[in-house]
């Protein structure tokens, strides 16, 4: 069941974009064990300067808001990428020999800039509607990809490679970020354009939205693979 009454009719009228991004073959690969260390290390790299760009566009969704209870959900959104996240960055590099002043200095791939400017843009540019869009693809993916990736390996077993990668998107903590995520999206868009939001003049721009930022990500497991 989706967290999300948009995101399930975004993803229905965009279902090519989400499984190129969800089933991409850096996911496979991943899941299988197969994946090379060095590509999920040059993901990991980057992913953690995607994070501290996200964690700004979270900033910038309380600055959009106008409820407190909004403000919350993107305040404690900032605090656990930059305090629970981040740390399998951390840790995960740490025993490669990579210190967390090489993960800050990391110079960013085309593919990172590309996503993390195009969410802030849409978020600079448009409402809190079309900030959670942009960003919806990124929460809500990492947890179908986990949930699937835990069931196709049984677990995993403490021996998968990258147990603790699948683990972290797959548990109920942030299963519970999905849930409040999808909650503050639906009552944003209910508030925003209604019910039925495929009668909206917005819904053509909030499926390019969705549908940018699906690419934009399989774009990005696909820089892990490359390398560059």
């Amino acid at each position: 069941m989706s967290p999300s009454l948009l995101l399930g009719r975004l993803k229905a009228h965009r279902q090519a974009d989400w499984d190129a991004y969800t089933h991409h073959d850096f996911v496979e690969q991943l899941g299988a064990g197969s994946l090379p260390r060095e590509s999920f290390l040059h993901y990991l790299r980057q992913d953690y300067v995607l994070l501290i760009h996200f964690a700004r566009a979270w900033a910038l969704a309380v600055v959009k808001s106008d409820r407190v209870s909004e403000m919350r959900v993107a305040s404690s959104t900032v605090h656990s990428l930059i305090d629970e996240e981040m740390k399998l960055h951390i840790a995960t590099c740490a025993e490669e020999g990579i210190s967390e002043d090489e993960l800050e200095a990391t110079p960013e791939s085309t593919a990172n800039l590309a996503y993390t400017r195009f969410v802030t843009d849409t978020g600079l540019r448009g409402d809190l509607l079309d900030l959670l869009v942009a960003l919806s693809p990124c929460v809500f993916g990492y947890y179908e990809i986990g949930t699937r990736l835990a069931e196709k390996s049984g677990g995993p077993p403490p021996e998968h490679p990258y147990h603790d990668w699948i683990n972290t998107y797959t548990g109920e903590e942030y299963a519970e970020v999905c849930a409040t995520a999808g909650s503050m999206l639906d009552d944003v868009a209910h508030r925003t354009i209604g019910t039925d939001f495929e009668a909206s003049p917005r819904w053509p721009s909030l499926m390019r939205i969705f549908s940018t930022a699906s690419k934009l990500e399989a774009g990005f497991w696909q820089m892990g693979l490359d390398g560059s």
